[in-house]
Order: structure tokens, then sequence, then C-alpha cells
């Protein structure tokens, strides 16, 4: 069976596509001594030899299916390589034989909480992808005038660029008479800083984010900043099935 290049790295846990694919386009994967392309096709029963970065890929079958869930602090990047030298949330990963921790989804430098990690790139993609609808749950602390009518505005949705983005659910939880306000909000997509963009849109500012939940997976209350834990088998399934 052929598929693209990119995909197949990314599915050995290499990496995102998009990452694989800038890889490529720097020189930087060889199959068979020669330069690939994005969008070559390889044979994954016979894939010859490929290297990335100067690293031999092991093609290795029915690998077990790892996820991670991380409790990322406020200060780190959800990239490999920062060229400012900023801490990862990779820095702090176990280490994983033949493969790479690829994150389902990220989280801005000023967000903390719930962050998952799987050696699955294809599983990643589709918990990911707009059309899995998976939940994405956040405290969210607000400054600025908000009213019943502004709460619907963001159940409706607020055009952002050239798009829509709206709450799934949003609502308050406590101090709702102070400056700062507190509220648990749901969205079923994972767009660069959107909370934060959706209520600049109404004139209000962001100013504490938590992901407290991705799909049916919580952000366990004794898990420290900055440490992570394995799924267990039935939360690891639970999760997969979301994409059934």
């Amino acid at each position: 069976m052929k598929e693209k290049i990119q995909k197949i790295l990314s599915d050995l846990g290499y990496g995102s596509r998009r990452y694989i694919e800038s890889i490529i386009k720097e020189g930087n994967v060889l199959i068979n001594g020669k330069k690939a392309i994005i969008g070559q096709y390889l044979d994954k029963k016979n894939p010859g030899e490929v290297f990335l970065n100067k690293q031999k890929i092991v093609f290795k079958t029915n690998k077990k299916l790892k996820i991670i869930i991380y409790n990322k602090p406020i200060g780190e990047i959800c990239t490999r390589n920062d060229p400012k030298k900023r801490p990862t949330v990779f820095d702090k990963l176990p280490d994983l034989n033949f493969s790479r921790w690829i994150n389902i989804g990220r989280l801005d430098i000023n967000t903390k909480g719930l962050l998952l990690f799987t050696n699955d790139g294809n599983l990643a993609n589709k918990l990911m992808h707009p059309k899995s609808q998976i939940e994405r749950e956040y405290y969210i602390r607000v400054f600025g005038k908000i009213n019943k009518n502004t709460i619907d505005i963001l159940k409706k949705g607020v055009k952002i660029k050239d798009d829509y983005i709206s709450f799934k659910s949003i609502q308050p939880i406590f101090n709702y008479k102070s400056k700062n306000k507190w509220f648990k909000g749901i969205l079923c997509e994972g767009k660069n800083r959107e909370i934060r963009l959706i209520f600049n849109a109404i004139k209000c500012q962001v100013n504490k984010l938590i992901r407290i939940r991705y799909g049916n997976i919580c952000l366990p209350k004794n898990l420290k900043e900055g440490d992570w834990k394995k799924l267990n088998y039935t939360s690891l399934n639970n999760l997969c099935n979301l994409i059934k």
C-alpha cells in the first residue's frame, strides 16, 4: 500500500504533517539517498532506506498506541524547536523508542492546563480535525463588561477575519459582579488564540485561560503543573471512540 511520505512519517510519530513537510522542503528527508519531495508516494511494505534529519527511520508495524496527559504551565510553547530557546511542552515528556510524541491540539504560551500527546499521528489528526467536533472546555477569567446580551453574542458567533467563532456553551461560574469575571466555556475547534480573539471582539480581555477538558478526558486535580501521566486502558479507548 502506497501513501504520501509526510503522512507515513507523521503516523509513525515523527511530527505533524506540517512539520514533516517543512523538513522535506529543507531537503532533510532522504529516500534511498535522494531528497524526498512533498507528496511523494512510498510503499509502506517496501519503503527502502529513509532518513529524516540524518536519522534512519525504523518502519515498525503493530506499535502499541500510547497517549499521555500533560498539565502545561504558563510560559511553555507547543513546538519542538524555538529560536528564542524558550521552554517547550516536549522538554519534560518521557522518551519514546522509534517514535515521537505528537501533541493533540495546542495551547498558546499564556494558556495553561490539559494537553494530550500520542505516538499515533493519524489519531492526532482525527482528534484535532474540525469535522470531529471534539469539545474543548476552559476556565476563562475576563476583564470587561459582560451581560446577557454579550453572552448571547458569544453563543451566536463573532466574525474573526473571514470566519465566525462561537461558544457551544458559555456560562459564569463565580465573581460575576466583580471586574474580573470567571466563565466556563466550551468550543469544538482549536483555532489559534480563538478564545482571546472572540472576547477582544466584544471589547473584553482574557487575563487567565485554563483548559480543563479535551473530549472526554478531564485534567486530573492531582496532576501538578509540568507533570504528565499515562491514560489508562479505559480512558484511552473512550477517547479513541470519539472518532469512530
